[in-house]
């Protein structure tokens, strides 16, 4: 092979997962040559581009494949929890008092204490009661978000701070769990949170830098090179991480490379998109952009609030009048979304139930007819319960599918919070992985950090067996598992094409050289070994951001 350049970078010695065929190639290897791809072809031509300076990673049978890309994460929330209260390593409720006992304890000083992530299966039904915090925190208000962080655990202080009684009303987006006698019990659903989020005490402007680089180095670490922040701005006390954005992209620290879905405030309507226009302008910088609106249409199955076609059951197996909740007039969400489409914005909607499913469907479409073909690519994310009609409308429509794999799983929350109030035939449509890929539709993943865990590769193992790591099974509706590749392109190609990272998310000669290398190549072993790889080296724009201890 003849060049006029050495390769920064040489890989080689290992399969490479290349855009051809279903598996991964063997006998190649890959050059760099600054930032991009320079060469991927048969070894013994490429090591003519190995000159003195080059570096020559031998991957000894590891895979090398494309860096991962998050299309659906909250890396600055996940980074302040983490120095916060953080409880989501605990799964019982004695655990999870005793947590947060330990950090009050240990920080006499902070006039609230705030984090969260804590499981809804660690308490009955899913609603812990203020009583428990105040056994242990009886002086001091306490704001602990759950897990999903669609609901916010709150002790007795709180709720006289924040003014909150028996005759509060609860908002339209929104609900205060009461008991029976009209009492709040301290657990406080969707829009409710504000009533008592709004007063906690906001993070600096060091500390959301400090997060973000904290996350940073998480995901490098678990191969993830570029994602989509699915929350840029303010919103139920969450602060807008525009800023830490910025301010890293400016500096250089801001190592990944990183689309900002800008937030669609679900109380105002279009008079906001000329100020959403205006942030686009004024937030590219760098690595960092944000052409993206992100419109949440309803809330989680778990408490109710994702929408839906039919009434949730209740625990006898009748129909509720609860078909949950629409935080954004449906009526008027097809014009939202064609003028946002008109001004070049992609629309990333959140979308549970089959009823916010199909609305976001509808509003594709409604942008489709009045526009014509564009390259906004939309994509809809978590698709917990899709109707089987909305399938076939993704590919239709190109509307990219945004998963989350983690969730589409036997677990306590599915079990015990879910599927009773759903009922057999809804439960057997969700996370419909494989429908949707027979049907056509383009696959993306994310995983809503801090939700579920960031590590793609647990992401992969669920969508392939439908069972957590760790695991044996039942198999979550077998029918919907994906093959590795499928799953692994998700995470790659997929997610880049919602990042609009054209450059990005294959091994192709000219492509960026955002690349990761795995400490095995999995798919060598059994499917159900998959979550036990891990990430030994992690590369953006051929510049390495991390390598694990014995790479």
């Amino acid at each position: 092979m003849r060049t006029h350049r050495h390769a920064d970078l040489v890989f080689t010695g290992g399969p490479v997962l290349t855009p051809a065929g279903d598996r991964p190639a063997t006998g190649l290897a890959v050059a760099v040559t600054g930032d991009r791809i320079s060469a991927v072809g048969a070894a013994h031509d490429v090591h003519g581009l190995i000159g003195p300076r080059t570096e020559v990673v031998d991957l000894a049978g590891r895979l090398l494949l494309p860096g991962f890309q998050d299309a659906h994460v909250h890396p600055v929330p996940a980074g302040l929890e983490a120095a916060q209260c953080d409880l989501t390593g605990a799964t019982t409720a004695d655990d999870t008092l005793a947590a947060v006992a330990a950090y009050a304890t240990a920080h006499p000083d902070r006039e609230w204490i705030t984090g969260g992530g804590w499981s809804m299966e660690a308490f009955d039904g899913g609603t812990p009661t203020k009583d428990l915090l105040d056994a242990i925190v009886p002086d001091r208000p306490v704001h602990l978000p759950n897990r999903d962080h669609h609901g916010a655990w709150v002790n007795s202080r709180a709720l006289a701070l924040a003014g909150v009684t028996r005759d509060t009303p609860d908002p339209a987006d929104g609900r205060i769990e009461r008991d029976a006698s009209g009492e709040p019990t301290g657990m406080l659903q969707e829009g409710a949170m504000r009533l008592v989020g709004r007063l906690t005490p906001p993070s600096t402007d060091a500390d959301r830098l400090a997060a973000l680089l904290h996350a940073q180095r998480t995901l490098h670490a678990l191969g993830v090179t570029a994602w989509q922040d699915a929350l840029v701005g303010t919103f139920l006390g969450m602060d807008d991480p525009s800023g830490a954005y910025l301010a890293a992209a400016r500096d250089g620290s801001l190592t990944a490379r990183v689309s900002g879905a800008l937030w669609w405030d679900r109380e105002r309507g279009a008079e906001q998109i000329p100020g959403l226009v205006e942030r686009r302008d004024a937030l590219g910088h760098g690595r960092f952009r944000a052409g993206t609106v992100k419109i949440m249409l309803d809330g989680v199955a778990e408490n109710g609030t994702a929408a839906l076609l039919d009434p949730y059951l209740d625990r006898c197996g009748c129909a509720t009048a609860n078909r949950g909740t629409s935080f954004v007039d449906r009526d008027r969400l097809p014009d939202y979304v064609t003028e946002l489409d008109a001004r070049g914005f992609q629309v990333h909607f959140h979308a549970l139930g089959d009823r916010a499913v199909r609305d976001a469907l509808d509003a594709v479409e409604a942008a489709r007819s009045a526009n014509g073909p564009s390259d906004t690519r939309p994509h809809l994310a978590h698709l917990q319960v899709v109707h089987p009609d909305d399938v076939p409308r993704f590919a239709r429509l190109g509307a990219t599918a945004t998963i989350q794999p983690l969730w589409a799983a036997h677990e306590p929350q599915m079990d015990d919070l879910t599927i009773p109030f759903l009922g057999p035939e809804r439960a057997a449509r969700q996370y419909p992985f494989g429908g949707l890929l027979r049907a056509g539709a383009r696959l993306a993943a994310g995983s809503d950090w801090p939700v579920s865990s960031p590590d793609p590769l647990e992401g992969v193992h669920v969508a392939v067996n439908r069972v957590l790591p760790g695991t044996a099974g039942p198999v979550f509706l077998p029918e919907q598992r994906i093959g590795l590749t499928a799953a692994l392109t998700a995470y790659t190609a997929g997610s880049a094409h919602v990042n609009h990272l054209d450059d990005t998310g294959s091994v192709r000669t000219g492509a960026l050289a955002d690349l990761v290398v795995l400490d095995r190549d999995p798919y060598a072993g059994p499917p159900e070994a998959i979550a036990g790889t891990r990430v030994a080296l992690t590369y953006v724009g051929g510049e390495r951001v991390h390598a694990a201890p014995d790479a």
